[in-house]
């Protein structure tokens, strides 16, 4: 029998590590912006070409290599990092493998200027396929210019697989932000297409969030800062009000270096436990320092998963920083007469309030909440509302403002005889959520937030088919801000978001105005719709969606109103009728049921 195992050629062997290190033009990015810092930069531009598919070209100051290392570094497990087993305890760089240089060298076109310091001529490389296509001397200044043209070009299949430029260019920008964020004292600049996407100046973590996020979000971040003798915790937490429904601004770092941790996430969110709903993400960017030797980084081919000698503490550590933080800043768990019961009639809470007030000014001994502390746990404070059902006081609702829900006509109720008998049968709303109807046969519940997402859906899907949509021009133009890595998406988006009755123009930078918007549609929340439209069209990308599918669901997500909303009587009226005219009213576009029914034999049978 001959042999049969064999040694794998060297591009072969370097094309499988590729499909480990390199799975997007974003991994390349990575690799080589830390690259950048562990040679010493101080300045690093990333320019971008195609969304990577051209080109990825970084350029930094650091101390540059001779031409000795530059031919070194394309070999596989060519490391400056570590010189033996001892270092592998106890690593502070951002990468030590040496598989990075090789593994873009085996599947595209890398050109490569290095220059020291001392040295008078620059290295000049350029390699294809893992194969040097020409080696020489040119003039550069200190520090290193590599160059990765045309991504996976021999490996079709890998190619083919790559996702449109909107969604490859988000990716990029994401690991650009997490290098940019790990390092607030180097300058940073990015640039796509010859757009300018980041310039981003040296200086504190602060200046640094407010140059990659929103300049909104000045006054509404809490500094954490916790020091023990297992663990260092500084970062910046958002206040609850920043906190959204999708996931993207959350990150913890390790020694500088960006993790992904289930377990640690969890950890920030119970300290946020009462202060965000549980289907809401914080905001939040944490820098733990840690001995090197109690964690293990080499776990994971990228680098982002990394094992602690202790979980469970580490875990507790961060919480408590988390919650200190949130308490100095008075926004720890405390009664809000808001919020806390929003089946108490407005004028009763007014009442207790104005009590409490009362109490207070009168000398009790009731310690008065300062603006930079927790305010004390009030125990049982259900017992404050014990016999209010009893006041006489009236409901005064006035400030709410009116949602607008256009009319249809009155359908049937599905299954049931009847129809809807708006003299007779009067819906009503619990919880601010749900919506009660009575029929004949029993009674409906229906769910506000879903019936009105499967009314918009089933709209905008038509809307978008017609490609025409009322518009309602705005007297004074609106302006809302998209942020950076989104503004490709919303461009991508702007022919559909026309059909539906918006007239959105780019104003320059993160801001666009909106000139004109679909007739009836609400502006005081346009901001949210738009970035929420947006969040949602971007994490539908990966289902079995046709564009106009896609849009359909993520406006009616974004639009719809949410749990918690009170509704006039009128509006709780044409919500019902407008579902009940839906070609399917029975679920909403994400799968969940928008009424259920009750018969009146099944209500008897839970008094048995």
């Amino acid at each position: 029998m001959s042999d049969i195992i064999k040694l794998l050629p060297e591009s072969i062997a370097n094309q499988i590590a590729a499909g480990e290190v390199i799975q997007r033009p974003a991994s390349v990015v990575k690799e080589l912006m830390e690259n950048s810092i562990d040679a010493g930069s101080k300045v690093i531009t990333l320019v971008i070409k195609n969304a990577g598919k051209t080109l990825i070209q970084v350029i930094d100051d650091g101390k540059g290599m001779s031409e000795t290392d530059a031919r070194m570094c394309f070999e596989r497990h060519a490391t400056s990092k570590i010189q033996d087993t001892n270092d592998l305890f106890s690593i502070k760089t951002m990468g030590f493998r040496g598989e990075a240089m090789a593994s873009i060298a085996s599947i595209a076109e890398v050109e490569m200027k290095t220059r020291t310091v001392t040295a008078e001529v620059a290295t000049h490389l350029i390699i294809k396929s893992s194969e040097v296509q020409k080696q020489g001397y040119t003039q550069a200044e200190p520090g290193t210019t590599i160059s990765v043209k045309n991504l996976f070009f021999n490996v079709p299949a890998r190619r083919k697989f790559l996702r449109t430029d909107s969604v490859e260019l988000k990716y990029i920008m994401e690991e650009f932000k997490r290098v940019a964020l790990a390092h607030p004292e180097l300058r940073f600049k990015m640039i796509h297409n010859d757009d300018e996407l980041y310039n981003l100046p040296e200086g504190t973590l602060k200046k640094r969030l407010l140059g990659i996020f929103r300049r909104t979000y000045e006054d509404k971040l809490i500094r954490v800062e916790e020091n023990t003798e297992v663990v260092n915790i500084v970062g910046f937490v958002g206040q609850p009000e920043i906190a959204k429904k999708q996931k993207g601004e959350q990150y913890i770092f390790v020694n500088k270096r960006y993790i992904k941790s289930n377990y640690l996430n969890h950890a920030i969110k119970t300290a946020y436990q009462n202060l965000i709903e549980d289907k809401q993400y914080a905001f939040y960017v944490l820098f733990l320092d840690i001995d090197p030797s109690k964690i293990d980084i080499n776990v994971h081919p990228t680098k982002q998963e990394i094992k602690f000698d202790d979980e469970r503490l580490i875990y507790n550590y961060l919480k408590v920083a988390v919650k200190h933080g949130l308490g100095r800043y008075s926004l720890s768990p405390q009664l809000d007469f808001e919020n806390q019961d929003s089946m108490i009639p407005a004028a009763a809470r007014r009442a207790l309030l104005e009590k409490s007030s009362a109490v207070n000014a009168s000398g009790s001994s009731i310690p008065q909440a300062s603006t930079r502390r927790t305010a004390p746990v009030m125990r049982n404070w259900q017992s404050l509302y014990n016999g209010i059902e009893t006041m006489d006081l009236e409901e005064d609702d006035s400030n709410e403002e009116p949602l607008f829900i256009p009319s249809a006509a009155t359908g049937d109720l599905l299954g049931c005889t009847e129809q809807f008998d708006a003299e007779e049968k009067q819906p009503m709303q619990v919880h601010n959520s749900y919506i009660i109807v009575q029929i004949k046969s029993g009674l409906i519940v229906m769910d506000q937030h879903q019936a009105h997402m499967r009314i918009l859906y089933e709209r905008y899907l038509a809307n978008l088919s017609k490609n025409k949509e009322l518009v309602q021009k705005q007297l004074f133009p609106i302006t809302i801000n998209i942020a950076k890595e989104k503004i490709a998406l919303l461009e991508d988006l702007l022919p559909e978001l026309h059909s539906l009755g918006f007239e959105i123009q780019a104003f320059g930078g993160e801001t666009y105005i909106i000139q004109g918007i679909p007739a009836g549609f609400q502006e005081n929340n346009i901001q949210s719709v738009i970035s929420g439209l947006i969040d949602n069209y971007d994490n539908n990308i990966k289902l079995d969606l046709s564009k106009n599918e896609n849009i359909a669901r993520s406006m009616a997500l974004a639009a719809a109103i949410p749990k918690g909303k009170s509704l006039e009587l009128e509006e709780m009226k044409t919500l019902i009728d407008e579902l009940f005219a839906c070609k399917l009213p029975f679920t909403s576009p994400s799968g969940k049921k928008c009424f259920i029914t009750y018969e009146l034999n099944d209500l008897e049978k839970l008094f048995t």
